[in-house]
């Protein structure tokens, strides 16, 4: 029987992304999809985002992550990937889990694409009216 790495899973979903981190006790290298944050996210905006975790929580530099991100976009990938940290932390710790409920990083953002309905040039629009 191979010795198991200790890491910790956290899965965040937002709107049609998907990031799976696995958090493991380290130095803080940062891995998504094999690239670093710098390369992955031109906006500093979302590499911040991804930050906030763990320094709301005072543990930046303590752990490694390698994340695997799919689907939707940068926006939805950075908040995906903010969920599932915080997820992993609070299996880590779980006293940890209120300071970032308090933060709302627990919560999953329910919103969603919304389809486009038939008769409709989108989700909502009306075709322009044309009285004569």
């Amino acid at each position: 029987m191979a010795t198991g790495i200790v890491q910790y899973l956290g899965t965040g979903r937002r709107k049609a992304a998907v990031a799976r981190v696995f958090l493991r006790p380290g130095d803080g290298k940062v891995s998504i999809n094999g690239r670093s944050p710098e390369n992955y996210f031109p906006s500093a905006s979302h590499r911040q985002k991804i930050q906030q975790p763990f320094l709301i929580t005072e543990t930046a530099g303590k752990f490694d992550l390698l994340i695997l991100a799919h689907g939707g976009g940068m926006t939805g990938q950075a908040d995906a990937i903010r969920l599932g940290i915080a997820r992993a932390l609070q299996k880590f710790n779980m006293e940890l889990r209120q300071v970032m409920k308090k933060q709302g990083y627990l919560r999953r953002d329910p919103r969603k694409h919304e389809r486009k309905k038939y008769g409709r040039p989108g989700a909502r629009k009306r075709f322009q009216y044309s009285k004569r």
